[in-house]
């Protein structure tokens, strides 16, 4: 098996997604599964971040000019069904589906053009870029899939290619990621105004006043900075 990465860096004006996560930088998106056939197209989309993004995030979601993958500047009369399988405080899970027309043009399709079928797709969003991993058989034309893709694109996209070799491991759970400058700047002031002492000298909401951030922004952001603490932690010393 051969895999490539490839990430796709898009203006805030792009599409209605790549405005909404660029209002929220916290907010992750990544697909648990992504599979295409060449009339139709299904995936389970995992979002993580603040309370106050999800809504945002599930309304582009629900938008029928919005398709994951979609290169098409105009509305291409596909049809598309979308359910919400979870939302809570910091998650939303949903699951969409659409089926082609003609004029779609969309990057697991010109994956299947050039690469054939039986190929796995991981996608990630997080703020303007989008970062795509296609596992495929060593037959098929990643240039020619690599060409088709740059000629679909619009001016303000570019593409950068990370890597083409053999296929290795799954890509990496958020876990494993650095702080973000919000998780870190959160932290350090949750440290310094003696948010982890016992007794606290601060709760959350002093230290979100501090840095003028929505209450729930900041215990977001502890969260996800304790969580990649917490397993950086123990796959050192387990």
């Amino acid at each position: 098996m051969r895999e490539f990465v490839f990430s796709l860096n898009y203006s805030s004006e792009c599409n209605a997604l790549s405005s909404a996560l660029d209002r929220y930088p916290d907010t992750r998106i990544r697909s648990i599964s992504l599979h295409a056939t060449t009339k139709s197209l299904w995936q389970v989309s995992h979002t993580t971040g603040p309370s106050e993004s999800l809504d945002a995030i599930k309304d582009v979601f629900f938008e029928s000019d919005y398709h994951t993958g979609c290169l098409s500047n105009e509305n291409c009369g596909t049809t598309q069904d979308t359910q919400v399988l979870e939302h809570s405080d910091d998650t939303l899970i949903i699951y969409s589906y659409w089926e082609r027309t003609p004029s779609c043009i969309s990057i697991p399709h010109i994956a299947l053009n050039h690469l054939g079928e039986g190929l796995f797709f991981k996608m990630r969003n997080v703020g303007t870029t989008c970062t795509w991993r296609i596992v495929h058989s060593k037959e098929g034309d990643v240039r020619g899939f690599f060409d088709e893709l740059e000629s679909n694109l619009c001016g303000d996209v570019d593409l950068n290619i990370e890597r083409v070799t053999d296929a290795s491991y799954p890509l990496d759970d958020d876990t494993n990621e650095e702080l973000s400058p919000g998780q870190e700047e959160a932290l350090r002031a949750a440290v310094e105004q003696g948010y982890y002492k016992v007794p606290r000298d601060a709760d959350a909401a002093d230290i979100a006043e501090q840095l003028n951030v929505p209450r729930s922004t900041l215990n977001y952001r502890l969260r996800r900075a304790e969580t990649k603490l917490v397993h950086r932690y123990l796959d050192s010393h387990f």
